[in-house]
């Protein structure tokens, strides 16, 4: 499966709100991606709160939300930005298990018969 992050970030102009909308798949392998982006999202309109809605996405790892809530709070540089609410799905959908890849092994080919 391929685990891609797509980003649609809404911003009201009247200054009421900046929403991040994830689609796709967000694992502990990528989420780090989407962390620069809350980074930039926040600072936008401060202080208004940014909400990163991750209830449309179709694949969301447990692990990959705690990391990324460990880096907003943890951000050296947050002080007078916006904060971030994380929405998250109930249950955090997930794909099924891959289908398998069944390799044949190769045996040693049969000596030729002299």
């Amino acid at each position: 499966m391929d685990h891609k992050l797509s980003v649609l970030v809404h911003i009201d102009l009247d200054g009421a709100y900046v929403r991040l909308a994830v689609t796709g798949c967000l694992t502990e392998a990528n989420q780090h991606v989407l962390y620069p982006l809350i980074r930039r999202a926040r600072r936008l309109i401060p202080p208004v709160t940014l909400s990163v809605d991750l209830t449309a996405a179709g694949h969301v790892e447990a692990n990959a939300v705690d990391l990324l809530r460990w880096a907003i709070d943890h951000d050296e540089t947050a002080d007078g930005v916006s904060p971030v609410v994380l929405l998250v799905p109930n249950g955090l959908p997930n794909h099924g298990l891959a289908p398998v890849r069944t390799h044949r092994r190769l045996e040693a080919p049969e000596p030729w018969a002299a």
